[in-house]
């Protein structure tokens, strides 16, 4: 049968497959354009089985609050390269799934993946703009936090995504968050203080700690207290309330966040990245 110019624009419009892709699921669907989205799905899905093994290291991540800032949500949604990352629509599609996290909150993302996203959910949806862009595309994160205010940072070109939950409210305490948030974006801690590292890691650090030792020839008898001393330095370095503060390396988070407000402290934060 004739394919209308205007069903083909109907069809890309409602999926943003190329026109051709839309011409021949038409075709092949007789005009009918639901049957037309379940034949470019079932082409996502085939792309996604042969594109699984690629790598999907580009891509944007999302970092969102509720108007409240009680809740807040970041998402990471992966493709294979920047030229894909850095488009608009792409952009969009993930600023969509970052609303619908936000909206729904859901526990994991399990259960993240069976949101409704339009008439399907959140995983058919992104197996749909595998056949749409022809790269591997994923949902690779998704973290979320709920507290006394909750706030977030988004750095440069969507490469990472912070939120970061406070145990007090007010602007100062949200410029004081904000701060904070890009001290996790910059330095990377791996837990919010040293009782948040796992026992392997502090394991870990205390035997090549005693190693070091060892090898620099210091006593058997000294090599735990030396351990010790070498850990306490790795949990300055490496969690976020004991790490020097970026703009004043004189004093940690732990005081400066004390300093804006009496008794302000984090207490929990996620770092999602590209990569």
């Amino acid at each position: 049968m004739a394919i209308s110019a205007s069903d083909v624009k109907a069809l890309r419009d409602k999926t943003g497959a190329g026109m051709m892709d839309c011409k021949k699921a038409l075709t092949e669907a007789n005009g009918d354009i639901e049957k037309a989205i379940e034949i470019l799905r079932k082409k996502g899905q085939k792309l996604s089985e042969k594109r699984a093994d690629r790598e999907a290291r580009e891509g944007v991540v999302m970092a969102l609050v509720s108007d409240d800032q009680k809740k807040g949500i970041v998402v990471k949604v992966s493709c294979e390269t920047d030229f894909v990352s850095k488009n608009d629509d792409f952009v969009a599609f993930a600023q969509k799934i970052a609303d619908i996290a936000l909206d729904t909150f859901p526990a994991s993302k399990e259960s993240m993946l069976a949101q409704k996203f339009d008439n399907i959910t959140v995983g058919e949806k992104i197996t749909e703009q595998v056949g749409v862009i022809g790269e591997k595309v994923e949902l690779t994160d998704y973290e979320r936090l709920e507290g006394d205010m909750i706030v977030p940072y988004i750095h440069m070109g969507y490469r990472a995504g912070v939120i970061v939950s406070l145990n007090q409210t007010g602007d100062d305490a949200n410029e004081a968050g904000k701060n904070v948030a890009m001290q996790v974006a910059a330095m990377k801690p791996i837990a919010l203080d040293k009782d948040g590292v796992d026992s392997s890691v502090v394991e870990k650090e205390i035997e090549i700690g005693k190693e070091v030792a060892r090898k620099e020839g210091k006593p058997e008898a000294m090599l735990d207290r030396i351990a010790q001393g070498k850990l306490g330095k790795f949990f300055r370095e490496n969690t976020l309330l004991n790490q020097s503060y970026v703009k004043d390396n004189k004093t940690s988070v732990r005081d400066y966040l004390n300093s804006v407000n009496s008794g302000l402290t984090a207490k929990d934060f996620k770092h999602v990245k590209l990569g």
